[in-house]
């Protein structure tokens, strides 16, 4: 695989008073092309920055950050957000969604930014929101949902441009267990299925488990960068070619299978019974509807509006 994000010398200093904190020391990394990639450390390691600096919400002291090619190091405050609109997506622990906007509209919103009319935003935001079991919440607003569906509205909007790249900070910091379990089955089953280069900042060990590399950083360095054998969530029946090819009922597949595997890792790990899962299925899904496919299709993604221009990044 080629490399999407590279790092070089990277240092980022703040000036506390008189004093100097090192929050990165020159750290050096490289994060390939659909890779599930895990940065993990305690509180005060660094990770937060690390992401912040790849994801050019902040500028390093020093050091390059390369994503596809460009260093987004040398880019000015408006070449930075268009960069960001067009290939990167985010989910916040605290979910950031726009109080006074319904899901669907919160999901249309990178879309809306993109130029996308507003017919074809709102059918694709609609169906990314069956994607993630919330075809029947489209009218709610976020006071009306639960964390867990707050969140997973969260990773609809992160993921409905089909961008290059997904920042996830904390993803699950505010979920129980059981919601924890579901949203990052979601999460990854996702990234997988649209190859598109997941980078998850967490402090559980058990979040971790779901990546294919996990980076540990303690006091701004890198300590260990190590591949996971078997990482949480990489085996899943739906493929790409499935979903071109029309598939039906893939919505349903996708969040049965999360809701199951939720189940299934709490009944191995703790012993729990059956538990209710906020997960909707079945009549979310439209009959006779692939909304994989549908994204697919030049009915719903305009050539120049999504898909083009994530191949405008060199890889």
């Amino acid at each position: 695989m080629s490399s999407i994000i590279t790092t070089k010398n990277l240092i980022k200093v703040y000036k506390v008073g008189t004093e100097r904190v090192i929050a990165l020391n020159n750290i050096n990394l490289s994060i390939e092309d659909g890779e599930v990639c895990c940065i993990l450390g305690t509180s005060g390691s660094g990770k937060s920055t690390l992401l912040n600096m790849l994801a050019g919400l902040e500028k390093p002291t020093r050091g390059q950050i390369l994503i596809g090619g460009t260093d987004i190091v040398k880019l000015n405050e408006k070449k930075i957000t268009e960069f960001r609109r067009k290939y990167i997506g985010f989910v916040f622990q605290s979910y950031n969604l726009m109080p006074d906007l319904t899901a669907l509209e919160n999901v249309a919103m990178p879309l809306t930014f993109r130029g996308v009319r507003k017919s074809k935003r709102m059918k694709m935001a609609q169906q990314m929101l069956m994607m993630v079991g919330l075809g029947k919440r489209g009218k709610h607003k976020p006071t009306q949902m639960s964390g867990g569906q707050q969140q997973r509205v969260g990773i609809a909007r992160a993921f409905v441009a089909r961008p290059k790249i997904v920042f996830a900070d904390e993803p699950t910091g505010n979920l129980d267990t059981r919601t924890t379990l579901e949203v990052m089955w979601l999460m990854v089953q996702m990234s997988r299925m649209y190859h598109q280069t997941l980078v998850l900042v967490t402090h559980d060990q058990e979040i971790a488990e779901y990546a294919d590399r996990i980076i540990t950083l303690v006091d701004g360095k890198i300590i260990k960068d190590e591949r996971n054998p078997n990482p949480k969530g990489r085996d899943f029946p739906i493929t790409q070619e499935m979903l071109r090819s029309g598939m039906e009922g893939v919505s349903d597949m996708i969040v049965a299978s999360a809701a199951a595997a939720a189940q299934a890792e709490l009944q191995a790990t703790n012993g729990l019974g059956t538990q209710p899962s906020d997960i909707e299925t079945g009549e979310d899904i439209a009959v006779g509807t692939s909304p994989g496919a549908d994204l697919h299709s030049s009915e719903t993604v305009p050539s120049n509006e999504t898909e083009t221009e994530s191949k405008e990044l060199k890889i």
